[in-house]
């Protein structure tokens, strides 16, 4: 089997650069965008805190002082990929970006969708916060424009949302994947390995679950512990124990394998803020992780989709 054909890359899974290169025949990127969104795991509509490893800070440009408008942030957006790039998504990534009324999304989206050369959107948001107005109001752009929505999911063990006080159930989780799935909308799903409580045959069911729903591509990576949250309490505390580089990298080719080879890979690993990361230490090197999946799959002359049934 040429497991390779259908990627047109000389990688053992089928990662987003390839994907929108054999979509658009050029180099796509995304620009991130932070709109302003706050979210109902820390506004009190669905709980206070937040997520045990989010800062909620967001972003960086949103800690500098008052928000650019989203025209301008595509704008600085592009000087910084150019001339890498010809067509762009614009990527609505910090906290909750569906958490508004719809007039006010639809204005924001197509603040962005205004730039000819940005061909699509991707929005990150939670399960629960896709009403059916929202979900009509994105599969309204796709038949102009390549729209994918990001579901923040982690796991699909309730337990462990429970602990890392996510907020929404599975079963809410599912409730989104089908509302949004025959609507010609992408959904990308983020999940984490080494939550608090998880053994690796948890994460494994987590793949294999994933990898029997209506789902176009994932983003994996690890357990972060940031300084300012309570993850990163529990870290200093000595109360929990991240996962070693060893061990993710193992993971995530037994993942890889589970996953159907048409699902496009966005995302193996993930760094945290400079100043305030903590641990794992090994994550703050993205490019070493990624070199070491890939030789780790090359050891075991693997690929994305080897196991999936």
């Amino acid at each position: 089997m040429d497991w390779t054909a259908g990627w047109k890359n000389n990688k053992r899974y089928y990662d987003l650069k390839s994907y929108w290169r054999n979509l658009f025949g050029c180099t796509v990127h995304k620009l991130q965008i932070d709109a302003g969104f706050t979210c109902p795991n820390r506004d009190g509509h669905v709980a206070t805190g937040g997520c045990i490893y989010c800062d909620g800070c967001g972003s960086k440009l949103r800690q500098q002082g008052p928000l650019p408008s989203v025209t301008d942030q595509i704008l600085y957006g592009k000087k910084y990929y150019s001339p890498s790039a010809s067509k762009f998504v614009a990527y609505f990534q910090t906290f909750t970006n569906t958490y508004a009324p719809v007039e006010t999304l639809k204005a924001l989206y197509d603040e962005a969708l205004a730039r000819e050369d940005v061909i699509g959107l991707s929005i990150g948001t939670r399960p629960d916060c896709l009403p059916p107005e929202v979900i009509d109001l994105l599969a309204g752009y796709v038949q102009k424009y390549h729209v994918w929505v990001e579901l923040g999911l982690q796991s699909v063990h309730d337990r462990t949302l429970k602990t890392i006080n996510r907020g929404h159930t599975y079963q809410q989780f599912l409730e989104a994947v089908n509302n949004l799935s025959g609507r010609g909308l992408n959904i990308c799903v983020h999940i984490i390995m080494g939550l608090p409580g998880e053994s690796d045959k948890d994460v494994l069911v987590t793949a294999k679950t994933l990898a029997a729903l209506p789902v176009n591509g994932i983003k994996i990576h690890s357990l972060l512990a940031l300084d300012g949250t309570l993850m990163g309490q529990m870290y200093r505390e000595g109360s929990i124990q991240m996962i070693t580089k060893e061990q993710y990298v193992s993971l995530t080719a037994d993942v890889l394998e589970l996953l159907p080879p048409d699902i496009v890979i966005q995302r193996l690993t993930a760094d945290g803020y400079r100043d305030i990361f903590l641990a794992p230490v090994w994550a703050a090197n993205k490019l070493d992780v990624l070199n070491a999946i890939n030789k780790e799959l090359e050891r075991r002359d693997s690929y994305q989709g080897m196991r999936y049934k």
